[in-house]
């Protein structure tokens, strides 16, 4: 079965040790934080800790939960990360930190490897049929029901189409956020 629960994922420390994060999925299956081509995850940042540095690798954020934060980037750049399930960005090599706007938030993060892959996070909130072509590795339900091919998805659950392309079905009122990826080749 192709369907994740977040609740099934244990919570492991970031890279830099200063907050938590359940992996969802990795490409290859069971490549670490050095050689993923891609990796996506949802973490949980209750403190003004600093993002973990990912030299090489293109970042996607998108606020799940909670009021969100500020993120300042070492280029001077800021972004308000505080409107929920908008995707956002930036170089995984810049220094990143951030000020919490409340309480503790959740975040879900895509992570792509520049020399293995390219892609995007995209969110998808239309009622009824999506199609789901071979760019797409893993739609999570954000917020209300998704039928897939291998069942029923509820908010915080992931599906990998694992190659298969077809259609899912959304909800009305629901919100899913898309990893589409494209491996290049090497």
């Amino acid at each position: 079965m192709s369907i994740i629960r977040l609740r099934d994922c244990p919570a492991v420390p970031w890279k830099n040790g200063m907050g938590r994060t359940r992996e969802l999925a990795v490409h290859p299956a069971g490549a670490g934080m050095e050689d993923f081509a891609w990796r996506v995850s949802v973490a949980e940042v209750d403190s003004a800790a600093p993002f973990s540095s990912f030299d090489g690798v293109d970042r996607y954020i998108a606020l799940l939960q909670g009021a969100g934060f500020t993120m300042t980037l070492d280029d001077g750049r800021s972004h308000a990360l505080d409107t929920p399930f908008a995707p956002f960005a930036f170089p995984g090599e810049a220094k990143v930190t951030i000020a919490l706007n409340g309480g503790p938030t959740r975040d879900f993060n895509l992570m792509l490897r520049r020399a293995k892959a390219r892609g995007e996070l995209v969110t998808w909130e239309d009622p009824g049929r999506q199609v789901v072509d071979d760019a797409v590795v893993l739609i999570y339900c954000a917020r209300g029901h998704v039928d897939t091919a291998d069942g029923r998805m509820q908010p915080g659950d992931a599906w990998l189409p694992a190659g298969s392309t077809g259609r899912v079905t959304l909800d009305a009122e629901t919100l899913a956020l898309v990893a589409r990826v494209q491996l290049l080749g090497n």
